[in-house]
């Protein structure tokens, strides 16, 4: 439902260097961690490796607050990966979710507990920088990096990554974390590949006091038109942000998906404080978590849930997992203690985030060919209500309610069986291929430019 971003940014070209920065006993200063991009993987990182003792850095473009496009959802597994003592800045709190089917058969499901929690990320990834900041880090903002260099003369040794930034400083330090969002350059640098690419389209409506009492506690879903799409309504106080996704290379579509979904709610008459769009990019399974001393956490990894588009949990989780990781690589002494602890990050992301996403391009493949069946057992069967609430609750995740699970697993297998794959799974351009022996195949695909808007 939503998607972490920082983008730490890329300039063009290559600048001249400028003046190499010294400590207090005149020799070039080196940081344990530098982070690029302080969303909630960035922050998230640079309080793992902070706490450890390290001397972090944490680099971010944008100056804080900034706004990003995301819905702002905050799920079980989000809530449980933030850091000891981190007060969320809810502006609601969800007790009942309508379900609809592009605008009928909607149906409300309520629960006595709550199911997720709201948030604004500007106040939510602020508070994030703040704690890392507590545990130790320090914070730099306005500040574009260009690339990152592991060889060459601005690496004075094999033990240190140098940090290129766009004015020609070079910042140096034994580990990098990317948490720059997900047109990632520091992804381009580890060679990121994407097999999933989705437009996000947003719009933050405030609403009269009498609108937004309506709304109080309820969410709204709405299972979309085109392949795979899906819109949203969630209350923030007195306003509004509604949302709709679609695969990319269908803009044009996703704008009018927008504006009906707008229209029919009886919003249209009320003007958008901010209207925004976003891409939303999945990792294929064989793409790259790591280079030498670098590793890539978040959408800068192009790691989300591919079903719901769900970025907050996976970059809190991941991030969380690169600083502790970051930590070990930047105490190894040669570069093949590096690539061990490279390659424990992975399979630890893997191990984990890894599976749940495995199952969410199930989930998706079955979602784009039978969206009508999935309303009709989350509405009309109380197991499957029962698990949307245990997932969105944190009591289980998507994969683990699989593996758990004989009644879903066997339905799931069931539905997949049901989808002629012999054509792939998928529309155009979401990194699926024909089947083979009877499997969906992902296309590994490189970085894709520009916007589908």
């Amino acid at each position: 439902m939503s998607s972490e971003n920082a983008d730490a940014g890329a300039a063009e070209g290559t600048p001249e260097a400028g003046p190499e920065p010294v400590g207090p006993d005149g020799e070039r200063q080196v940081w344990d961690v530098v982070v690029v991009g302080a969303g909630p993987a960035g922050a998230s990182a640079a309080y793992a490796a902070a706490v450890s003792g390290r001397r972090v850095l944490l680099l971010e473009k944008a100056e804080l607050p900034r706004y990003k496009t995301c819905g702002g959802g905050i799920i079980g597994p989000s809530r449980d990966a933030l850091p000891p003592g981190f007060e969320l800045p809810l502006q609601d709190r969800v007790h009942a979710v309508t379900f609809q089917l592009d605008g009928r058969f909607a149906r409300t499901r309520r629960s006595r507990k709550m199911l997720f929690g709201l948030i604004n990320r500007p106040e939510f990834d602020a508070r994030l920088v703040e704690h890392a900041q507590k545990a130790g880090a320090e914070l730099r903002t306005g500040v574009t990096v260009s690339r990152v260099e592991q060889h060459g003369p601005s690496v004075p040794d094999r033990r240190t990554v140098a940090v290129v930034l766009a004015d020609g400083e070079t910042v140096l330090a034994r580990a990098v974390v990317g948490a720059d969002g997900s047109a990632s350059r520091i992804g381009a640098h580890v060679g990121v590949k994407l097999g999933q690419v989705d437009l996000g389209l947003e719009a933050e409506i405030p609403v009269p006091a009498s609108v937004a009492e309506d709304w109080k506690g309820r969410v709204l879903i709405d299972w979309g038109p085109l392949p795979g799409s899906y819109g949203w309504v969630f209350p923030k106080g007195d306003t509004l942000t509604v949302g709709v996704i679609s695969a990319r290379g269908e803009g044009a579509a996703t704008k009018r998906y927008l504006e009906d979904f707008i229209g029919g709610l009886g919003l249209a008459g009320f003007e958008p404080a901010i209207s925004s769009g976003h891409l939303t990019r999945c990792r294929t399974d064989d793409s790259p978590l790591s280079r030498g001393r670098v590793l890539v956490c978040g959408d800068a990894a192009g790691l989300l849930e591919p079903w719901t588009r769900e970025g907050i949990s996976f970059a809190l989780r991941s991030g969380r997992l690169a600083g502790e990781w970051a930590v070990r690589i930047a105490e190894a002494g040669d570069a093949v203690d590096a690539r061990r602890q490279a390659l424990n990050y992975a399979f630890a992301v893997k191990a984990g985030l890894g599976v749940e996403m495995a199952v969410g391009r199930r989930m998706l493949a079955v979602f784009e060919r039978r969206p009508g069946l999935l309303h009709a057992a989350i509405t009309g069967l109380r197991p499957a209500w029962r698990a949307f609430a245990d997932i969105t609750r944190g009591a289980t995740t998507l994969a683990g309610l699989v593996r758990g699970n004989g009644l879903a697993r066997r339905a799931l297998d069931l539905l997949d069986r049901s989808i002629d794959t012999s054509v792939g799974v998928g529309p155009a351009g979401r990194g699926v291929t024909a089947a083979k022996n009877g499997e969906p195949a992902a296309t590994p695909a490189g970085e894709p430019a520009g916007d589908a808007s």
